[in-house]
């Protein structure tokens, strides 16, 4: 995990690698790359300019996976009414 001090909010950024991503959402590495492109997951964040090298945010990482809950909780109710 990669921390940035965030000095304009006074918070820290954390960059989580495809590794982490892919262990919290349960999703392969190779599919949060298919989402990425196709724009249903957020975009990871380049470490150093020019470079290969990418994270993820963590707030943003998480508020796809509350999305995704609040999606699955939508379709149960909408078939229990």
């Amino acid at each position: 995990m990669i921390y940035k001090q965030n000095e304009k909010y006074g918070s820290t950024y954390r960059l989580l690698r495809i590794g982490r991503v892919s262990d919290l959402t349960g999703i392969s590495k190779s599919y949060i790359y298919h989402l990425c492109n196709q724009g249903l997951f957020p975009k990871p964040v380049p470490l150093v300019p020019g470079g290969s090298s990418v994270a993820w945010l963590e707030s943003e990482v998480l508020a796809w996976i509350d999305q995704r809950v609040q999606a699955r909780d939508c379709a149960i109710g909408d078939s229990n009414g």
